[in-house]
């Protein structure tokens, strides 16, 4: 496995986490945590874009 197959490993395992834990999120009441669930999941959207955007110019 290359090292981008890794970040991308990362990062979708990352985003499963996020989503789960705005579940929790939900359940709890919290909106701070449901906040920095989206946070996280934009955060992991956004660098895939970008390694995505850099794997094609390679």
């Amino acid at each position: 496995m290359n090292w981008m197959k890794v970040c991308f490993l990362c990062l979708a395992v990352f985003a499963t986490l996020c989503v789960a834990s705005l579940g929790v999120a939900v359940a709890e009441r919290s909106i701070l945590l449901a906040v920095l669930c989206f946070a996280g999941l934009y955060g992991t959207f956004a660098a895939s874009k970008k390694l995505r955007a850099k794997l094609q110019t390679h």
